[in-house]
Formats: structure tokens, C-alpha cells, sequence
């Protein structure tokens, strides 16, 4: 086992990524995969603020305008926000928590792969005949009526990407509460696994909502149902239901494990311990909860009746109330602290008052009666982007220079870091905090054009340059990256010199069993605990001993490339294409098959011996 530090040849190295099942590599997998779909999205909003940037432009079609609108939202939401969180949490949770892996390594690969294949499948629409374009929420009474199979792709693409998620999710619940390390109680766990952990429970419980609204779409548009078909007895507003149940945790799904990213970033470089811990986690666990009572606050509009809609907006209103917490806790951390005014914590500090803003916008579209007005306005636009954009995305951008060193063993520049931050920050102000005051003067949202003289060409000149600047930002941080690998410094376990938690006490990057001997947590901070005593390395747990390890598989790879080759021929079997039924067939049959091969072959993995792990010079590395 000594040689697996060793340089690998490219196809080698591919190959190993392709049938890897180390956390690791699938947290680079998604890094990289979630970081294209980023840049496919980021550019899709590029066109659209060209396109708005002055009236009666005609830069794009008004057809291509809803598709390029439509994959945006589809594209950030689905495979580039959720993949990158789930690229940190790979990195991050099983050392967080002591483990040598996730509970389910297989599982883990197989995740990666339905997402990938899924995004991919998504993706093809563009050169088939036309993107979907009901816009990201793909209310059924579009859909319905939409001629192209873009909107098919959309059903199916996310179907197969929604399953890997699910597996993902699963498999941090399972881990967190089976392999946390001799002494890492629930109470000591680091806030971003706590996070995780919440982010895991949600998805386990929205997901299906979205599985179950799509597979009736599906229906309706490839078999002839009448779910949503009003004229057939349908009912268009149950897709509403099915799309937000799963559409409103979805955020907490992506902004709690941001603010666990921005709770370990407060901690690291204020130099002190997380204030107010417990009441940390228990607001994540009460924003988990109240998570799933506020869906509806999306359809004010609808009609539910004046009970209902005050029902949705007290619970609304009231899941400010843990947030509000948070934000006094990360303050009141930073307060007294020895701030270190690093790239990440940079990040952190510009994300309160951006996120704050974004949390206000949201009590005021919270009050029905008001939201009246808001409803379908660039207002919503605005109020959202400063929830995600200001929340999640800078908390990704934070991370990536956090946890760079961890994952790679290099450090990201800090000049060009401050560079990508300050523009970005500009930028993203520029860009959206006109747009309230465009819904506020009446631009309804979607509108792929504007007739001159209405008030909006100021702000929406403004907003689109404001664009460019992130857009830039984005290109400096992909310098960044290509000049830190192509130096490739290398820097030890713990280069912000700060590090409290687990992770921080192995080499970067980790050694592919994560830990030789399990290490005894003593409370929390455990590695801050050990240094504060003097000690360079965590307390062992156990005695060294045998690692048993698992087998790599290309499995998973085949399992999802046969759901991709069979959503195409499900897709254009309705077409009566000749070769769609075997294509369908075909694909399934590959997914079958490797199922049948993974559940009769045993695969027991390998041991690490003992005394290879003594002889190993422990600098760390990839397998």
C-alpha cells in the first residue's frame, strides 16, 4: 500500500476518479462538476442581463429568452448550488467527525454519477431541438402546453439527478449518527456537520415531493395523464403544492449548510469558540423544522383564501426568529475576537449584511396582503437573489478558499482571493439591489423585453454592468485556481494556522483512510483542545491496528449511464420513433444488469496492514 503517493499517468488518473469511491475524489467530482454547471448558469445570466440591458433589444428571441431564463434558475438551483455543497460536505464531514469514510462509499460514487448523467441529460436539450422553457418551476399549466421536448428533458433530467441527491442525503444521515469518532458527542459535533446533518433530514423528506410531482408530470406529457389537465378534470395548482413542498426546503437545503460553512469561518479566524453553540444548534434544527410550514407563502396569489395565506405568513414570519439568532451569534463570536481578515472571513463578514437584507425583503414578501403587490415583480427577483447569492453562493466562494488547502494540499492566492471578493461583492449589490426598486416601479419578472420611457432603463443598465463585474470576479478566481495548482505549493495539516475541528489535525490532503488511529474527542474544538496543551497531533482512540477499506467500482458509473440512455428513449417513445423502445430497453437493462452484478458479487474490500501503515513516512497523499 506504500506506493499510493506515487505519480500517476493521466488515463490512470482518470480512471481512478471514474471508479473511485473515497469522500475525497467525489468532493472533487462534484467541486469540478457543480463549478462547470456554475459557469454554464453564469453565463446564462449574462445573456439575460444583456438582452435587458436597454429597451426593445432584440439580442435574443422572446422564445429563447424563456429558455435561457429557465435553465438558469434550473442549472444554479440543481447543479451547481446543491453539487458544490455537497462537494464541502464530502471534504469536510467525515473528518469533521472522526470517520474514515462515508457509511455507504458505493453509495456515495453512485450519487455522484445519477447527478452528473442527470445534469448532462438536462444539458443535451440545447442541441435537441430547444431547452425547456417554463421557467424553473415548471408550473404544470406551461408544460402542459409547451410543444417541445424541452420541457421533457427537464422532467427527466431531474429526475435521475434528484435520485442522486436523495442517496446523498441518506448516506450523511447514516454517517453522522453511526461513525462519529470515541467521544464526538451530538453536542461537540462541529456547526457545519450539524448543518449537514439538518440539510440530510430535509432532503430526505423534500425530495420525494418533487419525485412525485415530476413522475405525474411525466405522465401527463408522455403517457397521457391528467394530473394537472384542468379541461380533463386535472387540477394545474396541485403542481404548485408538489413543486414548492419540495421548492421551499430546498432553500434551507442549500443555506444551512452555508451557514455551517460561514459558522467554522467565524470560529477559525475570530481565534475563539463559536458563541452561543447550543442555541447554534438549535436554531439549525427549528430552521429544519418550520422549514416545511411555510411553503405556501409562494402562492398568496393563488387563492387559498385569507385563513390559509395568514397561516403561511405567521409561520414565515416566525422562522426569521432562529435566523435572527444566528446573526447575533456570529456577531457576538467576532466580537472581542482576534480577527484575522483573511479571503474566507472576508466572505463572512460581507455575507451578514447582504444575507440580512435578503431575510428583510422576505418578511415583507411574508405579509400577504402586501405581497399582492410584490408577487411576480422584479421585487421577488431581488429578494431572492440576496438570499441565495448573498447567503449561499458567497458562503461556496468562501469555502473554496477555506477548504482548498484541505482537498488539494495548496493554498489559494490571498491578493487574487481579495480581488474575486471585492469585485463579486460590487458586483452582486450592483446587479440586484436596484431590481427591488424596478418591482417596486412595476417590471413584472420574465419579461424578455421593456418599452423605453417607463423609469427602467437606468436601473436596468445598471444591474446588467453590475453582472459583468461577477462576471470577472468568476474569471480571476479560475486564475487563481490554474496559478496555485501549476505552482503547487505545499502547505501542512493546518495552514490558516487556526483550525479547531478534526480535519485540521490530518495531513492536507488526507491520507485516503482519512485516520491511522481513531482520534478521542475531548470536547469541542477537539484539535484547538490538543493545541492549547501543547500537542502537535490528536489523542488516539484505539491502538494502531488494520484498516479495512472499500473496493473501488465502476458500477455506478454504468447504473446512471443506463438511466441516461433510457430517459432518451422514454422521452422520444412518444414521438413513435422506431428506435426509442429498444433504446429504452437497452438503457435499462445496462442499469439492471450492473444492479444484479453489484448485488451477487462480493466485494469485501482490503486491509491497510498494520505494519504498512507504520512504515508509511505519513506526509499523506491520493490513492
Amino acid at each position: 500500500m506504500s506506493t499510493y503517493a506515487h505519480k500517476k499517468s493521466f488515463g490512470a488518473t482518470v480512471w481512478d476518479y471514474l471508479t473511485t469511491v473515497d469522500h475525497k475524489k467525489i468532493g472533487i467530482l462534484y467541486l469540478i462538476a457543480g463549478g462547470f454547471f456554475f459557469l454554464v448558469g453564469g453565463l446564462e445570466a449574462l445573456f439575460i442581463r444583456v438582452q435587458l440591458a436597454v429597451p426593445n433589444n432584440d439580442f435574443v428571441s422572446a422564445g429563447l429568452y424563456n429558455e435561457i431564463l429557465t435553465m438558469h434558475g434550473t442549472t444554479m438551483i440543481f447543479l451547481a448550488a446543491m453539487p458544490l455543497i455537497f462537494a464541502f460536505m464530502n471534504a469536510a464531514i467525515p473528518l469533521q467527525i472522526g470517520a474514515r469514510d462515508v457509511a455507504f462509499p458505493f453509495l456515495n460514487s453512485l450519487g455522484f454519477w445519477l447527478f452528473f448523467f442527470g445534469g448532462v441529460f438536462l444539458n443535451c436539450s440545447w442541441f435537441l431541438g430547444g431547452a425547456p422553457d417554463a421557467g424553473w418551476t415548471s408550473y404544470a399549466s406551461l408544460t402542459l402546453e409547451s410543444d417541445t421536448h424541452g420541457v421533457d428533458f427537464y422532467i427527466l433530467g431531474l429526475q435521475i439527478s434528484g435520485i442522486g441527491t436523495l442517496i446523498g442525503g441518506i448516506n450523511f444521515l447514516v454517517t453522522i449518527v453511526n461513525m462519529r469518532a470515541p467521544g464526538m458527542t451530538y453536542m461537540r459535533m462541529p456547526l457545519f456537520t450539524w448543518s449537514a446533518f439538518v440539510t440530510s433530514a430535509l432532503i430526505l423528506f423534500a425530495f420525494p415531493a418533487l419525485t412525485v410531482g415530476l413522475f405525474l408530470l411525466m405522465f401527463d406529457r408522455l403517457f397521457g395523464g391528467n394530473f394537472f389537465d384542468v379541461s380533463a378534470g386535472g387540477n394545474t395548482i396541485i403542481w404548485e403544492h408538489l413543486f414548492w413542498i419540495f421548492g421551499h426546503p430546498e432553500v434551507y437545503i442549500l443555506i444551512l449548510p452555508a451557514f455551517g460553512i460561514f459558522s467554522e469561518i467565524f470560529a477559525t479566524f475570530s481565534r475563539k469558540r463559536l458563541f452561543g453553540y447550543s442555541s447554534m444548534v438549535f436554531a439549525t434544527v427549528l430552521i429544519g423544522f418550520l422549514g416545511f410550514m411555510v411553503w405556501a407563502h409562494h402562492m398568496f396569489t393563488v387563492g387559498m383564501g385569507p385563513i390559509a395565506n395568514a397561516i403561511f405568513a405567521v409561520a414565515t414570519m416566525a422562522i426569521a426568529v432562529p435566523t435572527g439568532i444566528k446573526i447575533f451569534n456570529w456577531l457576538f463570536t467576532m466580537w472581542g475576537g482576534n480577527i484575522k481578515f483573511t479571503t474566507p472571513m472576508l466572505y463572512a463578514i460581507a455575507f451578514i449584511p447582504s444575507f440580512v437584507a435578503g431575510g428583510v425583503t422576505g418578511i415583507m414578501n411574508a405579509v400577504a396582503a402586501a405581497d399582492y403587490q410584490y408577487h411576480d415583480s422584479y421585487f421577488v427577483v431581488a429578494h431572492f437573489h440576496y438570499v441565495i447569492v448573498g447567503g449561499v453562493v458567497l458562503a461556496l466562494l468562501a469555502g473554496t478558499h477555506y477548504y482548498w488547502p484541505k482537498m488539494f494540499g495548496t493554498l489559494l492566492n490571498e491578493a487574487l482571493g481579495k480581488i474575486t471578493f471585492w469585485l463579486f461583492l460590487i458586483g452582486f449589490h450592483l446587479t440586484f439591489f436596484i431590481q427591488h426598486f424596478l418591482g417596486l416601479m412595476g417590471m413584472p419578472r420574465r419579461v424578455f423585453t421593456y418599452l423605453p420611457n417607463q423609469g427602467w432603463e437606468t436601473g436596468n443598465l445598471i444591474s446588467s454592468i453590475g453582472a459583468f463585474f461577477m462576471g470577472v470576479a468568476v474569471i480571476i478566481l479560475l486564475i487563481n485556481i490554474v496559478m496555485t495548482q501549476v505552482k503547487n505549493v505545499r502547505v501542512g495539516n493546518d495552514p490558516w494556522e487556526d483550525g479547531r475541528s478534526l480535519e485540521w489535525a490530518i495531513p492536507s490532503p488526507p491520507p485516503f483512510y482519512n485516520f491511522k488511529q481513531l482520534p478521542l474527542v475531548r470536547g469541542l474544538d477537539p484539535y484547538w483542545i490538543e493545541k492549547m496543551e501543547g500537542k502537535k497531533e490528536m489523542t488516539p482512540a484505539e491502538p494502531l491496528g488494520d484498516i479495512h477499506m472499500p473496493n473501488p467500482s465502476f458500477l455506478p458509473v454504468t447504473i446512471s449511464f443506463g438511466l441516461f440512455v433510457a430517459a432518451f428513449g422514454a422521452m422520444y417513445h412518444v414521438d413513435d420513433k422506431n428506435w426509442a423502445l429498444p433504446v429504452l430497453i437497452i438503457g435499462m437493462g445496462i442499469t439492471l444488469i450492473s444492479m444484479l452484478i453489484r448485488s451477487v458479487k462480493d466485494d469485501h474490500g482490503f486491509h491497510i496492514h498494520k505494519e504498512d501503515l507504520e512504515n508509511e513516512d505519513d506526509k499523506g497523499g491520493r490513492a
